[in-house]
């Protein structure tokens, strides 16, 4: 247990303190118990160590322990927690929760038994989290973690750091923030490398291998998450992946469900079950009408790659403009409020303001009737009345 402990230790003293992420000043590190949940590549399990490193050190009291660690194949996660409470453990830091079998079982045990054991967790499979934590509610405040901002993304390329602005803020004083924010850099010189390949931090380790590490990703998704949560056979794994691959290379589009059954060889229940658990890993997002009666609830309007970075990934180089503008919308501004689709719009978001999505040259007249409507356009640094910069919603974040 001794080398154990040491090996555990080892871990997070290495860890890199360059890079850190405004998320960390979202969190109540006060809580008991944390859990923090994103999709794979975001940065939870480098978040974790230098919490811990940025806050205490190497000192006694606490311990980094990743549950994907072949200790774990012989030894019980709750006598981990049992002796080093024991040895006089304060705080417990677990990594990759998800990957020991009844975890959720073993942390609620944890919970009860050592009360003055504080533990934050990560998970990477948001698929498996979703089964235990209506469960650990009682238990556990949850947290998550999205990819990088594009402001982030220009703080860790730039080392100039901004204000995140409310969407309120951002649609009142527009002009005066971009403003302030192109008198220190060029946005626009940044923004094309941040929707290629800026969303996930590893891209800092090498940037021309970043869309071969999320093809990887991917496929641990497609081949290991969904199906140990589906319990799907080998043989339909091929389905999903020509599923998503089909979504790839058509987003965004309105879902037919037939034809794509027809396309997939799967069965429209199956389909429909394939396309939330998509959604529910973060590779593809769904755009949905706002609720108007019983008809309407949760009525797909168009499915979306979740990000930028998965679009050039899985769908090549040569991406249609309006797509990419469109992705990048909607994964920035969702992260924070609640986004539809509007019937006269692209998009409807916190229920009152409509987005008109476009290049430089985009009119206002699909919105000339619409009270709180907004031209969203690419290519330009600084807008003026209702016409906003593209980029500047990357700074919500």
């Amino acid at each position: 247990m001794e080398v154990v402990f040491q090996k555990f230790y080892e871990k997070y003293a290495q860890t890199d303190t360059t890079i850190i992420r405004d998320f960390m000043n979202r969190i109540d590190w006060s809580n008991r118990f944390i859990g923090i949940k994103g999709s794979r590549g975001v940065g939870k399990t480098t978040l974790l160590l230098q919490y811990i490193r940025k806050n205490f050190g190497l000192q006694d009291g606490v311990l980094y322990a990743s549950l994907d660690n072949l200790y774990f194949g012989e030894n019980r996660f709750y006598d981990l927690a049992d002796h080093f409470v024991k040895r006089g453990g304060k705080l417990l830091a677990v990594d990759e929760i998800h990957r020991y079998p009844d975890w959720s079982i073993e942390l609620k045990n944890i919970y009860d038994d050592f009360p003055g054991l504080r533990v934050i967790f990560t998970s990477s499979s948001l698929l498996q989290l979703s089964k235990a934590v209506s469960d650990l509610s009682r238990r556990v405040v949850m947290y998550s973690l999205p990819s990088l901002s594009f402001r982030e993304f220009v703080l860790f390329e730039t080392s100039a750091s901004f204000s995140v602005y409310s969407l309120d803020e951002l649609l009142q004083n527009h002009v005066g923030i971009a403003t302030q924010i192109i008198s220190k850099i060029k946005p626009l010189a940044w923004f094309a490398a941040y929707l290629n390949y800026g969303c996930y931090p590893f891209y800092l380790e090498n940037r021309a291998s970043v869309h071969q590490k999320l093809e990887e990703i991917v496929q641990v998704v497609l081949e290991v998450d969904i199906p140990q949560f589906e319990n799907i056979q080998t043989s339909n794994i091929f389905l999903l992946k020509r599923l998503l691959q089909l979504l790839a290379s058509s987003v965004p589009f309105k879902p037919n469900y037939q034809t794509i059954s027809e396309r997939t060889g799967l069965s429209i229940n199956t389909l429909k079950n394939y396309i939330h658990h998509l959604e529910r890993a973060r590779l593809i997002s769904l755009l949905h009408k706002p609720a108007k009666g019983i008809r309407n609830i949760g009525k797909t309007e168009k499915i979306f790659l979740h990000n930028s970075n998965l679009l050039f990934a899985l769908a090549g180089q040569n991406q249609d403009k309006g797509t990419v503008r469109e992705t990048f919308f909607y994964n920035q501004v969702s992260d924070k409020y609640p986004v539809f689709a509007s019937e006269n719009a692209d998009f409807l978001v916190d229920g009152q303001y409509h987005f008109e999505i476009g290049g430089k040259g985009k009119s206002r007249r699909q919105i000339r009737k619409l009270d709180r409507a907004f031209v969203v356009k690419d290519d330009i640094e600084v807008g003026h009345d209702n016409i906003i910069p593209l980029w500047l919603f990357g700074f919500l974040y």
